[in-house]
């Protein structure tokens, strides 16, 4: 293969494979800790976006918010003049707005984390290329170094063989 071609098939390369390459070239590693580069990334709203799905999602969250409905349904059907009776209009608001304002943002945050699960795959597939390329140098380092001790044993025996048949012709005189 001569240099143009070689040439051509590194600029077909992806992105991603040029990189693994150049880092191969220069003995440089291609990891990286994708969650210091993701969450480097993240404006203040997203960082609260993720606050928000983590506690909306929990069952500290879940338990709380039961017991705050029961304390509610509680209050308005012990009371004579409750500011919220029976069928709790009011709860149903609320509980509306909870649901619209926090699906959303489970959502950007779940986005996020689809975006973080591409970077860690990104990522991954890198370490991966590269490990193939170190693993590949190094297999053809060892057939090197194999070829030659073949070779080294095959000029030793050729030299045992040359000493042998002297040691034969002497002894046959």
């Amino acid at each position: 293969m001569d240099a143009h071609t070689l040439l051509e098939e590194i600029h077909q390369l992806g992105e991603a494979e040029r990189k693994v390459l150049r880092g191969f070239l220069r003995d440089e590693t291609v990891t990286g800790n994708v969650n210091e580069a993701f969450h480097e990334q993240l404006s203040f709203g997203q960082r609260v976006a993720d606050k928000v799905a983590a506690v909306g999602g929990s069952w500290s969250f879940i338990l709380t918010f039961m017991a705050v409905l029961w304390g509610w349904i509680a209050f308005n059907t012990r009371q004579a003049h409750s500011f919220d009776p029976y069928p709790f209009i009011l709860l149903n608001l609320v509980l509306s707005c909870l649901a619209a304002i926090q699906a959303p943002i489970i959502m950007m945050s779940q986005n996020r984390q689809a975006a973080k699960d591409r970077m860690t795959a990104q990522n991954d597939y890198e370490v991966n290329l590269k490990a193939e390329l170190e693993v590949s140098a190094m297999s053809g380092k060892l057939d090197a170094l194999m070829e030659a001790q073949w070779k080294e044993l095959l000029d030793l025996q050729r030299r045992q063989v040359e000493l042998l048949e002297r040691l034969d012709a002497r002894t046959s005189q």
